[in-house]
């Protein structure tokens, strides 16, 4: 929030609260100008489920309604450890199949939805992509995976003890946040949770997946990426050299985060064209 402010031209930024599973489910709708109806990116913050909110992520979804002349559909979904896994997951489904219904009253289009977060918040989008394949929703046409949380930290990688230490998030911190978020260690094994532990990683929609040289979370990404693609699915991954944890939330202040945001909204709507 102490970025430099977005220069992004936008129509409008409305609050509104939708029925969710565990009580209302806050959205913040940000739609383009121009006629509609507009393809609809539903976006899932970060913050490990334990922090983050709509005004944090404001900059971003102001950038990606403008680059991809999509309405971005921001969920304030429940954080733990007041409500822990899966409340977080139940409100993005609920929020991306709410999009589906009612994409004419808020000038969407329903026939293109995609789904879209960072860190934990890709995560999020990643279970919501199978969730919707397996319990039912709207058709998605996308999925934009921003250094994802992959593997519930249950698959040891190089990166995480690599880049464990001294690149902004830290191994201890991960532990932190899934201590926070789940009820118990069986729950990490959980596709909910650990998309990549699915028993199937087919017919699930194209994916631009973005990892960072210094991150943790890089290998995860990649590994998830590349068993989409061995599932025959139509995967891009984007390694960013040099670039830590969090880039994304620099849009407006590191050439990477410019960059990151560019390659989105430009896959994007290359996505939402086809």
């Amino acid at each position: 929030m102490s970025q430099p402010p977005s220069r992004a031209r936008i129509a409008t930024a409305v609050d509104l609260k939708i029925p969710g599973p565990g009580g209302q489910i806050p959205l913040r709708i940000y739609t383009p100008q121009g006629d509609g109806p507009f393809p609809v990116l539903m976006y899932f913050h970060g913050g490990g489920w334990v922090i983050g909110s709509l005004d944090a992520y404001d900059i971003i979804c102001r950038e990606l309604c403008f680059g991809a002349s999509a309405l971005v559909v921001s969920v304030d979904y429940r954080l733990s450890p007041e409500c822990r896994f899966p409340a977080a997951t139940n409100d993005c489904l609920e929020a991306t199949r709410w999009a589906g219904e009612f994409a004419c009253e808020i000038n969407g289009d329903a026939h293109r939805i995609a789904v879209s977060g960072d860190s934990a918040g890709g995560n999020l989008a990643a279970v919501t992509a199978l969730r919707v394949r397996d319990e039912g929703g709207p058709n998605l046409c996308a999925q934009l995976l921003v250094y994802p949380v992959i593997n519930g930290g249950v698959l040891p990688t190089h990166s995480m003890v690599e880049n464990g230490k001294g690149y902004l998030l830290e191994g201890a911190d991960m532990k932190w946040f899934f201590d926070h978020y789940v009820g118990s260690l069986s729950d990490r094994y959980r596709p909910n949770c650990s998309p990549i532990l699915a028993n199937s990683l087919s017919n699930l929609p194209p994916a631009l997946v973005q990892t960072m040289e210094f991150d943790p979370l890089r290998d995860e990404g990649e590994n998830y990426a590349n068993a989409l693609k061995e599932a025959g699915g139509t995967v891009t991954l984007s390694r960013y050299v040099g670039a830590i944890h969090g880039t994304l939330c620099f849009v407006t202040s590191l050439d990477q985060g410019r960059a990151m945001m560019d390659e989105s909204t430009y896959w994007l709507s290359q996505r939402f064209r086809s």
